[in-house]
C-alpha cells in the first residue's frame, strides 16, 4: 500500500500502512492522549426534578454497564496474548479505560439512584481475537450514531449541560478507541502472512455483518445494542436527514483531533452519506 501523503499530516513524516512507524503512530495517538481523570471524584450535577426524571428513566443504563463489562474482558484478554510490548500497553490501557467507564456508570447510578437490572459475571469465550474484534467493529458502528446523539442532546438541552460535559471525557476516549482499533486491523491485515490474508479479511467482514445485522434487528447480538436503545429513548423531534448530518459532522468534528495520517473508520461514514443523497 502506498505511503500516506505526508502533506496530509503537517510536519510528521508520512508511513507505509502496516509498517512500524504506523504502529507507532496508531500506539502513540493511544497512550499519549490518555486523560488521568477518576470516576471517585466526578462532581456530579444536582439535577432539577425534571431533568433528574429523565435521566434516572432512561432504559439503556443496565446495557451500559454491561457492554463496558464486556469490552473490558475482551480487551483484558486479547492484551494478555500479546507479545510486542507496545501493543500490549496499548490494549492494557483500553481494557483499563473501558473499566473505568464502567466505574463513571457506577457513580452515576449511586449518584442519581438509579435502578440496574441484576446482571450476571460475564464470562467471555476463549475466542479472544474474535470477542475483541467483535467488540471493535461494534463500537465503530455504535459511535458513529452515539456521537450525533450525544450532540443532539447538547444542543436541545435535554440533559443539562454540566451532565453533558461530565460525559465528554468518556466519548473522547471511544472516539481513541475506534480509530486505534481501525489502524490496528489495517496493521494486522497488512502484516498478516500472504495465505492467511483471506482468512482474516473474511474475518472483517463477518464482524461488519454480524455487528450491522444485529442492529438492525435482523440477527441476536450478544447483548441489546445501547446506541439504539439510547436513540429511542431520547424524545426529541428531528428529521432523518438533519440527523444524518449531524453524525457526519460530529463525526469528521472528533475525528479531526486526532493524527490525520491514521486510518478512520469509513463503513457508516459512507454508507450514511450515499443514503443521504436520496432523503431530502
Amino acid at each position: 500500500m502506498n505511503a500516506i501523503n505526508s502533506s496530509l499530516a503537517g510536519a510528521k513524516p508520512a508511513f507505509k500502512i502496516g509498517s512500524e512507524a504506523h504502529k507507532q503512530a496508531f500506539c502513540r495517538m493511544l497512550l499519549d492522549t490518555f486523560d488521568p481523570y477518576k470516576p471517585a471524584v466526578i462532581d456530579w450535577p444536582k439535577l432539577e426534578p425534571e431533568a433528574l426524571s429523565r435521566v434516572v428513566n432512561m432504559p439503556f443504563w443496565t446495557i451500559a454497564v454491561e457492554t463496558e463489562d464486556r469490552a473490558s474482558a475482551h480487551f483484558v484478554n486479547f492484551a494478555a496474548m500479546q507479545t510486542d510490548p507496545l501493543l500490549k500497553e496499548a490494549f492494557e490501557l483500553i481494557a483499563f479505560e473501558e473499566n473505568r467507564h464502567r466505574h463513571v456508570l457506577n457513580a452515576l447510578v449511586k449518584a442519581y439512584d438509579i435502578t440496574l437490572k441484576p446482571l450476571p459475571k460475564y464470562v467471555p469465550s476463549k475466542r479472544t481475537e474474535w470477542n475483541m474484534m467483535s467488540t471493535g467493529y461494534g463500537e465503530c458502528l455504535d459511535s458513529f450514531f452515539a456521537f450525533g446523539l450525544f450532540e443532539l442532546a447538547n444542543r436541545s438541552g435535554y440533559f443539562p449541560p454540566e451532565l453533558v460535559e461530565t460525559f465528554e471525557p468518556v466519548v473522547r476516549e471511544e472516539n481513541r478507541h475506534i480509530v486505534f482499533f481501525i489502524n490496528w486491523v489495517a496493521w494486522k491485515q497488512a502484516n498478516t502472512p500472504f495465505l492467511w490474508k483471506p482468512w482474516f479479511m473474511i474475518k472483517r467482514l463477518s464482524h461488519l455483518a454480524l455487528n450491522g445485522l444485529s442492529r438492525l434487528g435482523v440477527v441476536d447480538g450478544d447483548q441489546d445494542d445501547f446506541a439504539t436503545t439510547g436513540k429511542e429513548a431520547v424524545g426529541i423531534d428531528i428529521e432523518l436527514a438533519g440527523f444524518m448530518d449531524l453524525c457526519l459532522s460530529e463525526n469528521n468534528r472528533r475525528m479531526a483531533t486526532l493524527d490525520e495520517r491514521l486510518v478512520r473508520p469509513k463503513i457508516m461514514p459512507s454508507l450514511v452519506k450515499t443514503l443521504r443523497v436520496f432523503i431530502r
